[in-house]
């Protein structure tokens, strides 16, 4: 079996109207591993993704990062020939992701229930700020909000500061694998159900309430736990990881940072005859974790100050030769001519049209998970906005000229 047809997915058919980055991040997942991936945009403007972080032309890379191996179809929900459109199609697909405000689909006359009378074998895949319940289902909020309700916020950053951001939109990218998981969690469930002839999934059990705050707050570990039974609240440690040392980020000669995560006590003995400093790896208060934590400050002047000593190469080397866990930070430059991404066809090249010229070889982030040595290749980028509308409407759906353009708003824009 070649890469070409490794397709988990294939038979497969998805529905996305959402926009940004969440339910885009769960479509793109099912499509890179063989589904058909549907998505609707906005006529004129599409999904306002394609103009952040636009450096040239009309589609951002963001877009054509998060959009690959899907397919664009402009449709108008503010006609009934579009909303018609939508539930022909969704008459022939298995999962439909949005991540609208609540009730903006029920607005539309496209809630759960009209979409169940189109198809009753239909998984609904939500992806919003709160979820679809509770006293602030209503409220509106970014990945940013999401973040500092569910407790991440509040950890990033150093103790001294006002928490910070990190640099890519995690709450957003968490909830579409959740929302991805959950979809593929249905649909087993629903195939299951066929295979035993156990009847039909109920539609309760077919939304899959994907919440961004609560898609963070799963990922805070013992954060709760540790509060609740021993009144523990954790604070930001800046770039150690609470209650876990010696694990840091140091600066080399060179001015090369290097992560070291030297917290396991074997592998702390190790480290610390790395770093000539043998009386730290006898001293019996440094034995244990917890002992370890409460001399962090020490530890990290005593590995900073080695550190200083050596170029970011020479440093890392000594700390592999000793087996000490340690790597380099690497920025987009580093990546883009790192071996073991290239080995596992992690970055894939691609000629890219902005409009205006093309650009030629531009790396794109392989598939994850690796199935077979190596990241399937990716189909094609995120499309161009509309470039399957004739093909899924007129193809799919059968329509003509006429209905195409009242479905996808061209014939509004025709009229004098």
């Amino acid at each position: 079996m070649t890469h070409q047809t490794i397709a988990p997915l294939d038979g497969v058919r998805v529905l996305e109207l959402g926009n940004y980055i969440a339910a885009p991040t769960a479509g793109r997942l099912l499509a890179d591993f063989g589904a058909e991936v549907i998505k609707v945009e906005r006529p004129g403007t599409g999904d306002e993704l394609r103009n952040w972080r636009l450096h040239k032309g009309n589609t951002s890379m963001l877009y054509r990062t998060l959009n690959r191996n899907k397919k664009s179809v402009v449709l108008d929900l503010r006609t009934e020939a579009g909303k018609q459109a939508v539930l022909e199609l969704v008459a022939k697909c298995d999962i439909l992701l949005e991540n609208f405000r609540p009730g903006t689909l029920e607005k539309w006359g496209l809630g759960p229930e009209v979409l169940n009378e189109a198809n009753p074998d239909l998984i609904v895949t939500r992806i919003s700020a709160f979820g679809q319940t509770g006293p602030l289902s209503e409220r509106p909020g970014f990945a940013a909000v999401a973040e500092a309700y569910g407790g991440f916020r509040n950890l990033v950053g150093d103790p001294d500061r006002a928490p910070v951001r990190v640099g890519v939109s995690i709450g957003d990218s968490i909830a579409g694998l959740y929302a991805a998981f959950g979809s593929m969690m249905s649909l087993y469930q629903r195939e299951a159900r066929r295979r035993d002839s156990a009847g039909a999934v109920p539609l309760t059990e077919r939304i899959i309430d994907v919440a961004l705050n609560e898609a963070m707050f799963s990922m805070m570990e013992s954060l709760i736990p540790d509060y609740q039974a021993y009144g523990v609240d954790r604070q930001r440690v800046g770039g150690r990881m609470e209650g876990i040392a010696p694990s840091n980020a140091y600066v080399c000669k060179d001015g090369a940072s290097i992560v070291v995560a030297g917290n396991g006590d074997s592998i702390y003995q190790r480290y610390m005859q790395t770093i000539g400093r043998p009386d730290l790896a006898e001293d019996p208060s440094l034995q244990t974790n917890a002992g370890r934590w409460a001399k962090r400050e020490e530890l990290d002047q005593a590995i900073g100050e080695w550190a200083a000593t050596l170029s970011g190469a020479d440093a890392l080397a000594a700390l592999e030769a000793a087996g000490v866990p340690a790597g380099p930070i690497y920025t987009a430059a580093d990546i883009s001519t790192d071996t073991q991404y290239a080995a596992r066809n992690m970055i894939q090249k691609f000629d890219v049209s902005t409009g205006e010229e093309v650009l030629p070889g531009v790396g794109f982030p392989g598939i994850v998970p690796v199935i077979g040595d190596q990241s399937l290749p990716i189909r094609n980028l995120g499309p161009d906005l509309g470039e399957n509308t004739q093909e899924i409407l007129g193809g799919l759906l059968n329509m003509d000229a006429a209905q195409i353009d009242a479905a996808s708003g061209r014939e509004e824009a025709l009229r004098p």
